[in-house]
């Protein structure tokens, strides 16, 4: 089962959800309160299992409704994957994957480890 790493900086708060290996799946943006950090950890937890995947890197890809996830292409060509809400805030942001089935699979282990990943304070 997977974790929700938060994290306090100078800036804010922030969250990671790593696997049980230790791999980090995906990140928050800055939040600033820790409640607010802990909202976000919740919207990925009721989000991430039921979303769909949306391909923008395919012009024929049908579109989904939110929650979703979207697979894109980022500046310096690798593929990356976002987390939506239902209300189309981004959530969560997935690492740089070279090709399109490691990014699937990064995926597929997010909506496994995030539902019942328990929030870990970092020290």
């Amino acid at each position: 089962m997977g974790k929700f790493m938060l994290k306090k900086t100078a800036s804010g708060f922030s969250f990671a959800l790593v696997d049980e290996q230790g791999i980090v799946l995906a990140t928050s943006g800055m939040y600033t309160s820790e409640d607010a950090c802990r909202k976000g950890i919740a919207s990925v937890q009721k989000n991430a299992p039921a979303a769909r995947v949306e391909d923008l890197t395919r012009e024929d890809a049908p579109r989904c409704r939110h929650p979703k996830y979207q697979i894109f292409q980022d500046p310096e060509g690798g593929l990356r994957f976002c987390l939506k809400a239902t209300n189309g805030q981004q959530i969560a942001l997935g690492g740089q994957f070279a090709d399109q089935e490691s990014c699937l699979e990064q995926i597929e282990s997010m909506r496994k480890n995030a539902y019942r990943g328990k929030i870990e304070q970092e020290k």
